[in-house]
């Protein structure tokens, strides 16, 4: 179902949106290997396997699997005919361990996984700190190199909430292998964790040029909606006083 999938979207991404793509060398022609991206749009997980010749496999929240429905049955074959895997993402730890499993089942058959160290998102178009959970873990437990994408400009051709994508070039740029060997048996030392964590979103924020927040998406995503809601309340505040005013001033 994957090729099938690959060809119906792959082929036509390629032709309408023409990525262009910088360091296709550095992917193995076989042999697992985690493919760390930055996450700017939905559809960075349809971009970056269309332009490789090789299966890579997304980890996708449960919820693309287990809508009811028609609608429902269709979305959830087509997430997994172009290779993603549903993770419960109920409660932080939940997904990590769902995410581990995931990415090392992938491995232990000698396919490329992808995932993306942010978690979710950005949700301003810059790089935020990445999550050590998922990324580090499977990397020391498999052993297999890390190999740092950045996505260019693909929140452009469909920023969150836009259905209809913007037809203009997208880019991807691959960064060389990443070996991590050094900290073998070292997996629950979070120290070691972080530091994996953060020396390949250094490696995607300098292939990606964007600039680096030292703070998690998603609590980026909660001062954004906070900050909104805020704005709300103070407008509708503004505007019950003036409306007040104004009917004080018509009875006087």
């Amino acid at each position: 179902m994957y090729g099938t999938m690959k060809v119906a979207i792959g082929g036509p991404l390629k032709v309408a949106f023409r990525p262009w793509v910088e360091g296709m060398e550095n992917i193995p022609a076989e042999g697992p290997a985690i493919l760390a991206s930055n996450h700017l749009s939905f559809s960075d997980s349809f971009f970056l396997p269309a332009v490789l010749d090789r299966k890579v496999t997304f980890i996708a929240k449960a919820e693309y699997f287990t809508t009811p429905g028609v609608k429902g049955r269709l979305t959830a074959a087509f997430f997994k005919g172009v290779g993603q895997l549903p993770v419960d993402r109920s409660g932080s730890r939940g997904a990590g361990e769902a995410a581990i499993r995931s990415g090392m089942e992938v491995l232990e058959r000698g396919e490329l996984f992808g995932i993306y160290p942010e978690g979710t998102r950005s949700p301003d178009g810059r790089l935020y700190r990445g999550k050590p959970g998922g990324l580090a873990r499977v990397a020391l437990a498999t052993g297999a190199p890390v190999i740092p994408v950045a996505m260019i400009d693909t929140e452009k051709i469909q920023p969150p909430g836009k259905v209809v994508p913007k037809l203009m070039r997208p880019g991807i740029r691959i960064g060389k292998p990443m070996n991590f060997t050094r900290y073998q048996g070292m997996e629950h030392d979070r120290f070691v964790l972080r530091a994996l964590t953060d020396e390949v979103m250094y490696e995607i924020m300098k292939l990606s040029g964007q600039e680096y927040v030292d703070m998690y998406a998603t609590a980026a995503k909660r001062q954004i909606a906070e900050a909104a809601k805020a704005a709300k309340t103070a407008r509708e505040k503004a505007e019950k006083t003036e409306t007040a005013e104004r009917a004080e001033t018509v009875e006087k």
